[in-house]
């Protein structure tokens, strides 16, 4: 028989656990083998032995990050309905998730703090979790609700909505009592401006080139 694993992935688990209560107290600069191994009640040896070093340890916990969230869009029961789906997967997969690990949001979705660069698997996993909003937005696309805006332009519109939504929830401005309403009417709000017939739509992209004050001819 071979010799037992003396560290598993209970012990892997107990150690991003440890490390992500580091990061609510003190941001990504609290976190150390050390800390990590003692908030887990483990040794430093299985600190090194699972993650490498603590930059593994950090790279692991974004990884751990964006697979919460695919977990949580993943478990919103879809329908036949593209712009429902789209709507519901980001209020109760994208946001419930943004509020069950804000510490871990604030980190790895926005600059409020310093954050690591992420490594090559780490942003595969990003991009993994970005991909869920892409196939909900070519679904929505296929169905006629995106108007003329391309999925491209459309992925950067709704991160950055949800992005704003879930910080002012995490911040306090919105309630949490308010905040899936809030969410839907906002979000619902927004489709229905991409899908209107009533506006030309304009490249994302274009607008940044474009000089202030110069005016689109056709």
């Amino acid at each position: 028989m071979g010799r037992p694993r003396l560290h598993d992935e209970h012990t892997a688990g107990a150690l991003l656990t440890a490390a992500e209560r580091l990061v609510a107290e003190g941001g990504v600069d609290a976190i150390s083998v050390r800390a990590a191994a003692v908030g887990a009640e483990t040794t430093t040896r299985a600190v090194y032995a699972l993650f490498g070093s603590k930059d593994g340890l950090i790279q692991a916990l974004a990884q751990r990050t964006f697979a919460l969230l695919m977990d949580r869009v993943a478990a919103v029961p879809p329908s036949g309905d593209p712009g429902g789906d789209l709507i519901a997967c980001s209020v109760d997969g994208y946001r419930s998730f943004a509020l069950e690990h804000p510490d871990l949001y604030r980190l790895f979705f926005t600059a409020e703090r310093p954050r690591p660069p992420l490594s090559a698997q780490s942003t595969r996993t990003r991009t993994a979790a970005l991909g869920q909003l892409v196939l909900l937005l070519e679904r929505a696309q296929a169905a006629g609700l995106l108007g003329g805006h391309t999925v491209q332009d459309v992925t950067l519109m709704w991160d950055a909505a949800c992005t704003g939504l879930a910080m002012r929830e995490i911040c306090g401005p919105i309630q949490r009592s308010e905040g899936a309403r809030i969410w839907t009417a906002t979000l619902q709000a927004l489709l229905a401006g991409l899908g209107s017939t009533d506006l030309a739509p304009t490249s994302v992209a274009d607008q940044h080139v474009r000089p202030a004050g110069s005016v689109r001819t056709s």
